[in-house]
């Protein structure tokens, strides 16, 4: 009754998600958006750890996890978020929901796993009003890129894993300026759209070293070599009636269609290090960094010359308990608590502030049936931006929830009776 309650309400948010573009942040305008994915539920409620090895849940974030798995598992996860934003004294508030994932991976054999799945990967969404006495300029975008994945991992000897993952990006932004005179009729609007496309890979490896007959060392390496996304663009001009009142565009005037040559935005490489020690199905503790060659990506939206790029390192610490996994007596001693904090360079600077976000997050894994499928809470507040130099800082609370559902036994195993 729990989990087919739990699926009512993921499909539930799962319809007003498609419908949105779900970061409304001004930080947006930027690149090709917001990164939206930290990895799964599970992971996110320890801070963004990918440094485990899991036999029953995907591993979003080091494909090399997908050699430890023993049983199909299918996952979704959405998230609700809230944010305030701050800038000169002046307040906003947003809302978003959205869908973080949706994944199916199985074991082909005791060593060797598979998994696909789908993840919305940036998002652009925002609304920018410059207003002066005669005129007023409004900026707005709406769009992102999305990642449809495959990836494999595989056992090379007792607990070393290699895995590697290939991702075919899609999706499209658009921005759009309209420029208001108090001395002309007509107002003008321009919109620019890309389509993105383009291919994406990563490659990870894990290795665990067991101490003390019950405790283990956790370690984990991932590489995401540089590649190219296309873009084709084009270019709508239009005179265009404007509404002061409601902000928005009336009625289309005039319109001049124009083809703009293909361009490339860059996936610069990314390196992540990850270490951690624990006692298995008891409780874990780990801290894991990135580095991203960010100082190599480019605005695709306007030409902002205050706006740069550097290199960038993100921090993530974590770890889980569970009372007692095997209790018959009490369900909340075989509940997993999570736990974790995050501290992440964009790399994006604005008038030499740079552009940076971390959270704290907790998160419950809640057992579902007798079996090992679980449903998965996390709580995160955070912050993203500042306030120096006319800038926004947002303040932000996410809860995220997440089916992880696994047969009792590998789908490719047949049943003895009927």
């Amino acid at each position: 009754m729990i989990k087919r309650f739990l699926v009512v309400v993921l499909v539930c948010i799962s319809a007003s998600a498609f419908a949105q573009e779900g970061n409304s942040s001004p930080y947006s305008f930027y690149g090709l958006g917001i990164s939206n994915f930290k990895g799964s539920v599970e992971n996110q409620a320890m801070g963004g750890l990918s440094i485990l090895g899991d036999s029953t849940h995907i591993n979003f974030r080091n494909a090399a996890g997908y050699g430890a798995l023993k049983l199909t598992n299918f996952t979704i996860g959405a998230n609700h978020r809230e944010t305030d934003l701050t800038s000169n004294g002046e307040n906003g508030h947003t809302t978003s929901t959205t869908i973080d994932y949706l994944a199916l991976a199985f074991p082909v054999s005791k060593k060797l796993g598979v998994g696909f799945g789908l993840v919305p990967e940036t998002s652009v969404d925002y609304q920018i009003l410059n207003a002066g006495e005669t005129s007023l300029t409004q900026y707005s975008g709406r769009g992102g890129a999305n990642r449809a994945f495959l990836a494999a991992g595989i056992e090379i000897f007792k607990d070393f894993r290699l895995g590697a993952e290939g991702s075919y990006n899609f999706g499209n932004i658009r921005n759009e300026i309209i420029q208001v005179d108090e001395g002309q009729q007509y107002s003008v609007r321009e919109i620019d759209r890309s389509d993105i496309q383009g291919l994406t890979y990563n490659f990870g490896a894990q290795y665990e070293a067991t101490l003390a007959k019950k405790y283990k060392v956790y370690s984990s390496v991932s590489f995401q070599p540089e590649a190219s996304l296309t873009l084709s663009n084009d270019r709508s001009l239009q005179s265009v009636v404007y509404s002061q009142t409601d902000k928005a565009v009336v009625s289309v005037i005039d319109s001049q269609d124009t083809n703009l040559a293909d361009t490339e935005s860059i996936v610069p490489n990314m390196y992540s290090f990850g270490l951690g020690f624990g006692e298995t199905n008891k409780w874990f503790a780990g801290g894991q960094v990135e580095f991203l060659e960010s100082s190599k990506l480019t605005n695709r939206s306007f030409i902002t010359p205050e706006a740069t790029y550097d290199d960038s390192f993100k921090y993530r610490l974590g770890g889980y308990f569970v009372p007692d996994y095997n209790s018959i007596t009490s369900y909340w001693s075989r509940v997993t608590y999570r736990l974790g904090a995050r501290y992440e360079e964009s790399g994006l600077m604005i008038q030499n502030e740079s552009i940076d976000e971390f959270g704290i997050s907790f998160g419950l894994g809640l057992p579902l049936g007798r079996g090992f499928s679980n449903a998965n809470l996390t709580f995160e507040y955070g912050q993203r931006g500042t306030t120096n130099a006319g800038l926004v800082k947002e303040d932000f609370f996410k809860v995220g929830l997440s089916l992880s559902l696994n047969p009792l036994r590998p789908w490719f195993v047949p049943n003895k009776y009927n």
